[in-house]
């Protein structure tokens, strides 16, 4: 099965959604699931080495983004959303972020089983 975890949420909101997004990325990655995630919106902050954890959130989000990607998650970030989203807007995403499109999003929709958001 393969499912399609899209985040859009900045990721230091002050809420959970995002780390329980990335937990679940994690799980379903473990259980032999193939994960592929879309960063969109805000969430492309989580990308970005220039993101670094706030003092009062006790999980480093984008440590745990490249950490899926060590286990072959394949993580694509919107092209435009790097000029127009988040805090840290035109930094860079880092190494195994790949920047993408919107044609190419619609295209892992299409070849997804489930498609969840975040």
């Amino acid at each position: 099965m393969s499912v399609l975890i899209v985040f859009n949420h900045e990721p230091y909101d002050d809420t959970d959604v995002t780390w329980n997004g990335l937990r679940l990325a994690d799980k379903l990655q473990e259980a032999g699931e193939e994960v592929r995630i879309f960063l969109m919106n805000d969430s492309v902050d989580m990308a970005r080495d220039v993101c670094k954890k706030p003092d009062n959130y006790d999980q480093d989000l984008s440590q745990m983004l490249k950490d899926l990607i060590a286990k072959n998650v394949q993580v694509k970030v919107c092209g435009t959303c790097m000029s127009r989203c988040g805090i840290y807007k035109n930094h860079p995403y880092f190494e195994g972020a790949e920047k993408s499109t919107m044609p190419e999003l619609a295209s892992w929709v299409i070849d997804s089983d489930k498609v969840l958001t975040f």
